[in-house]
């Protein structure tokens, strides 16, 4: 349209020449005429400069529209982008969680598998010491068993034992079987007139007394049965008993010993006539059948002892023992009441722990039954 303007200019006469002030009246007409041109072109131009304010309001109402629209795609995607915000700030929370709940979750099954190892190996090592004990039961029993064997076989029915069977010795050889004899040089008329005018003495009987210190602390002992031998009732029999009873000559092997009885892990067996001892040690060190290894003596040995699982036997004499022997039955008795096994009167239970501190006290000093 510019240019249609322009060149319509260009086509119109140039206007603004001076006319005559007074014309004539051809002049009139060719100014009027002229004034009309004039008015033809003013009016094209307000056409177009309406059409141009057109075309500016046009393209301002496109702008402002076109950034209104991308100010609320901004907004959207604003909002688009808090949401996402939001959801990965909760998926890291889940994932926190989650791997808070597998950290506890993993402790706590490694925490139960070591409770289960433990709890495995305790009663795997009360299984084993209650198999250990059970052995040196069944060694005792096999040993005791055997000694009754022994005794048995010497009392028949034409010469019974009368060790065995006290009833059969007569009320004088019984007040005296364990005294000193008669003296054999008083005749038989002596005898009989000494029996006429002197009546019989009465066959004395074992008479017993409770001690009252022992008993209190055998009392003290049996509320709480131990094997520790830091308490007063242990403490007096291994001082009296005990530590006599098991002091050999061999004082190195004497303390293996004692440390053996304790544990219950000793074993007596007796040998046969023919066995050979099977050492890993010196023969001097596990002595021989004829000779003593806790003793050091040359004695006559029935019997022979393990320590433990060492492999190792050692020969002892009968004394020896009747020493260890008796040592242990103490300490199965006592064990026996700390189990519970033993379901008698305290007071029972005190003679029958007094009785077994006598046959201590008897072998420490020697005494022992023989033999066949």
């Amino acid at each position: 349209s510019q240019v249609s303007f322009e060149e319509e200019s260009q086509k119109q006469p140039v206007v603004g020449h001076w006319k005559p002030l007074m014309p004539s009246q051809g002049n009139k007409e060719e100014l009027e005429t002229g004034c009309q041109d004039a008015g033809g072109v003013g009016e094209t131009q307000s056409t177009e400069q309406l059409n141009v304010s057109r075309l500016r309001s046009s393209s301002v109402e496109i702008r402002e529209k076109g950034s209104e629209f991308l100010k609320d795609e901004l907004h959207k995607a604003q909002k688009e982008l808090k949401l996402k915000d939001k959801e990965c700030e909760r998926l890291s929370k889940v994932r926190e969680q989650l791997e808070q709940e597998l950290e506890e979750l993993t402790a706590s099954l490694f925490e139960e598998a070591h409770k289960m190892v433990r709890e495995a190996n305790t009663k795997q090592a009360a299984a084993e010491k209650q198999l250990r004990e059970a052995r040196g039961k069944i060694d005792m029993l096999q040993a005791e068993v055997t000694a009754l064997k022994t005794l048995v076989i010497t009392s028949t029915p034409s010469s019974p034992n009368r060790e065995l069977h006290p009833q059969l010795q007569s009320p004088s050889k019984a007040g005296f079987r364990k005294g000193h004899g008669r003296n054999k040089s008083i005749s038989s008329a002596m005898v009989s007139a000494a029996s006429q005018n002197v009546a019989p003495e009465p066959v004395s009987q074992e008479c017993r007394e409770v001690d009252s210190i022992l008993f209190a602390e055998f009392q003290a002992w049996k509320e709480s049965p131990t094997l520790d031998k830091s308490c007063s009732f242990l403490e007096r029999i291994y001082r009296e008993d005990v530590g006599p009873c098991l002091d050999f000559t061999k004082q190195e092997l004497s303390e293996l010993v004692r440390v053996a009885v304790e544990q219950n892990t000793l074993t007596i067996e007796p040998v046969a006539s023919q066995t050979l001892p099977v050492v890993k040690v010196t023969a001097e060190e596990c002595g021989g059948p004829k000779k003593c290894a806790l003793s050091g003596l040359p004695r006559t040995c029935k019997h022979r002892i393990m320590l433990g699982d060492s492999g190792n036997y050692y020969y002892i004499s009968p004394s020896c023992r009747a020493r260890i022997t008796a040592v242990c039955n103490f300490f199965t008795y006592i064990r026996y009441i700390q189990q519970g096994l033993v379901r008698q009167d305290v007071e029972l239970m005190y003679w029958e722990v007094m009785r077994l501190r006598r046959e201590m006290s008897l072998a420490k000093l020697g005494f022992y039954l023989s033999e066949m």
